[in-house]
């Protein structure tokens, strides 16, 4: 007698999935993608992919990329944010650890940074949760500017609309 380790193959799905008014998921298929087309340029060395984008809680969802040694602006969060390593090697320039694939971090409000990625074999891929805005900040720590979830639809609008897979991509991440 064979066990099938699948035991819930004959459970029926739920027939009535979604709440009223609830919007459906958002499923990205491959979403560290090598498709360098869906990466939005964010410095010279370091890009984005948006996975999900909430603009009115002005949150986002991204896997940030490097394929060589690279630096995101230094900056502030006001808000907590969550990464998790997908491959590659990463860190701040203000704390002694580095991430590398598997690792996850917290970033608690109230945390400024300055974000590289190291030379590695693998290209940095770091899933990030992001809760804006940030603050960029001068090479002495002061407000330097900002950047929001605002700022970010624009930037992957633009992005999207010249590589040729138009801004309307962005809008199907709304939620």
């Amino acid at each position: 007698m064979t066990t099938n380790p699948e035991f819930w193959r004959d459970i029926p799905a739920i027939a009535d999935v979604f709440k009223p008014d609830a919007k459906p998921e958002v499923y990205t298929a491959n979403a560290a993608t090598d498709d360098m087309r869906y990466y939005v340029p964010l410095s010279e060395t370091v890009f984005t992919r948006p996975l999900w984008i909430s603009p009115s809680a002005n949150k986002w969802a991204d896997v940030l990329r490097a394929d060589k040694p690279g630096l995101v602006n230094r900056h502030y969060h006001p808000h907590e944010v969550f990464a998790y390593t997908i491959s590659g090697k990463w860190g701040y320039l203000e704390h002694d650890w580095i991430a590398t694939a598997g690792d996850f971090v917290y970033e608690t409000p109230g945390e400024g940074h300055t974000l590289v990625s190291y030379e590695h074999p693998e290209p940095m891929r770091a899933f990030f949760i992001v809760t804006g805005p940030l603050i960029w900040l001068d090479e002495q720590g002061g407000a330097a500017g900002y950047f929001d979830v605002h700022d970010y639809i624009k930037l992957c609008r633009d992005h999207y609309e010249k590589v040729g897979i138009g801004a309307g991509y962005v809008d199907t991440l709304f939620r």
